[in-house]
């Protein structure tokens, strides 16, 4: 028993002493840089651009150095951008998470900085570039329109607000579109109030979507198979009059002669 349990023993700190060695030998070993580079931070920038296309993690520790030992410099800045962009390059969902944090720095570190407003810009497209079609989940989408309105908030003569206001409309129309497909799935399975309220929930967010004829059709439809056929109808009037080539606009026709002809005859 004795014997057994030594073995076990000695097995245990082969293993122990195997997981050091192998930890010892992946650790990466300090980069060496020459004196006449680690000295200037230019020399230092200029050396981690050379790197960024055949070793980004290399060129990050370049760019790294020169923001630890000339904090002040204008490379420093620039240094740190270069880090956020590098990761906002590879495009994978843990190096938006990345690149997100490295602008934030950024502008924390900056406020004043020209750039800043690129930082803010580029945080909104970490998500703004992970978002899913209209029928998916919308974080993303959500999370990308209140980082685009810091951009026209926070830096509104720049030309980034210009491209920002542009994706706003985009974030909106994607949402919308997913507000839309809901209130659709609950007009199938003739939950007229949630159908209603999902629609009408568009006209308030997103007045200037796109498929408006399509709300206002499903919209009027869903009050008129509710028994609020008074509440419906105008919205029926508002698609034919301000949609009048909508393939919409036509049903909502049918269904206002549809409706008009069912109502009970006055004497």
């Amino acid at each position: 028993m004795g014997s057994m349990n030594s073995k076990k023993t000695g097995s245990l700190a082969l293993l122990a002493v195997f997981v050091l060695f192998s930890l010892w030998s992946c650790k990466p070993k300090p980069m060496e840089i020459a004196p006449e580079i680690a000295s200037s931070d230019e020399a230092l920038f200029k050396a981690g651009q050379e790197y960024m296309k055949k070793d980004k993690e290399k060129a990050r520790l370049y760019f790294r150095q020169v923001i630890d030992s000339f904090p002040k410099s204008f490379y420093a800045q620039r240094a740190k951008l270069a880090i956020a962009d590098s990761y906002f390059d590879a495009g994978d969902e843990g190096s938006m998470i990345l690149a997100a944090s490295e602008y934030r720095e950024f502008i924390q570190l900056y406020p004043y900085s020209p750039s800043a407003s690129y930082a803010q810009f580029r945080i909104a497209m970490t998500f703004f570039k992970k978002t899913y079609k209209p029928e998916r989940d919308q974080t993303k989408t959500i999370q990308a329109l209140a980082e685009f309105k810091k951009v026209i908030a926070n830096f509104p003569l720049s030309e980034e607000a210009k491209e920002a206001q542009k994706k706003i409309t985009e974030c909106e129309e994607r949402l919308a579109a997913h507000t839309l497909s809901i209130g659709k799935h609950y007009y199938r399975i003739k939950a007229y109030k949630a159908s209603i309220s999902r629609m009408t929930d568009i006209l308030t967010d997103y007045p200037s979507f796109s498929g408006m004829d399509e709300v206002y059709f499903y919209l009027a439809d869903a009050y008129c198979r509710s028994g609020k056929t008074e509440e419906g109808m105008p919205y029926f009037m508002k698609l034919v009059t301000d949609y009048p080539q909508s393939k919409y606009a036509k049903k909502a026709r049918e269904r206002i002669e549809e409706i008009n002809r069912s109502a009970p005859k006055k004497n």
